[in-house]
């Protein structure tokens, strides 16, 4: 496959003796396992749990390297500053704009280097599929092909599948994906979602969406008999992303009511890699 510039994405360098216990004490991502060529989902959350930012993680050299939405990198850069005090840490955007991903034989080929030479995203890697993620424009491709592939897997991307500030890290696999630990210790938010993974309270999830016809467009509302089961994420043509409740989902398929996106009817899959099912009843839900 080509590889596709993701102009919309920035980049943030954090480094100084002091980076990694900084970042591993406030962000999802358990940094200290994080593998040299290897990128991670992660977030900075409120102290209620909700994702105040979201954004990929990979060693770069000595320091880190954050790779975000272009509309979150300065307002992400003032938090950790914020967050910074006294500690020996350098918080600085990165020079290079944008970030450039292949995947296939394109992939294959950039393999074996770190940082600036490509790093394998770990969320793509859980589907089964080699993903490098290199800054800077290297490519002209379509950016739309790799939307279909993040749809095809069920991955999401804050903005077109969720707003930030109201989604818990397991409405979007994190707790799957590698971008949430629950063995690092403490770090904002760590005690809510710690509680939602152990009472098994989490009920919203990412499913891919398909349609004989093309979907609504993102922001559509999912039912079920009328009554709201989630919202349309990322569309391209006939397959889309949402979150969703799958306790509701389930139900509905178990009893074979029609799910409608806006007036179009759509079938619903839990990504295979997550392992999850629709529980058939409410009962199982809270099981």
């Amino acid at each position: 496959m080509p590889a596709v510039f993701l102009k919309d994405r920035s980049l943030l360098f954090v480094s100084g003796a002091e980076a990694q216990p900084f970042l591993q004490n406030l962000i999802t991502t358990d940094i200290i396992s994080l593998g040299a060529d290897e990128a991670r989902p992660g977030a900075l959350l409120t102290p209620q749990g909700k994702i105040l930012f979201d954004f990929m993680i990979w060693q770069d050299g000595d320091g880190y390297m954050i790779e975000t939405d272009a509309g979150q990198r300065d307002s992400l850069l003032k938090r950790l500053t914020m967050y910074k005090l006294r500690a020996a840490v350098t918080l600085a955007p990165s020079t290079e704009e944008g970030v450039t991903v292949c995947w296939g034989e394109d992939a294959e080929d950039s393999q074996g280097g770190r940082g600036s030479q490509g790093v394998r995203d770990s969320r793509f890697t859980k589907a089964g599929i080699t993903l490098i993620r290199r800054p800077g424009k290297l490519g002209d491709g379509k950016e739309a092909l790799y939307d279909a592939l993040r749809i095809s897997h069920g991955i999401v991307t804050s903005g077109s599948d969720f707003a930030l500030q109201d989604a818990f890290p397991h409405d979007v696999l994190m707790d799957f994906n590698g971008g949430l630990s629950f063995r690092k210790g403490c770090y904002v938010g760590q005690e809510v979602v710690s509680r939602m993974q152990h009472r098994g309270t989490a009920r919203r999830r990412v499913v891919t969406v398909s349609a004989a016809t093309a979907l609504p467009e993102t922001g559509t509302e999912i039912t079920a008999a009328g009554k709201p089961v989630g919202t349309l994420g990322s569309v391209e043509g006939g397959s889309g992303l949402a979150i969703v409740r799958i306790d509701r989902a389930g139900a509905a398929m178990a009893a074979g009511t029609p799910l409608l996106a806006g007036e179009t009817p759509v079938s619903l899959v839990l990504p295979a890699w997550s392992g999850l099912v629709f529980p058939a009843s409410a009962d199982e839900a809270s099981a």
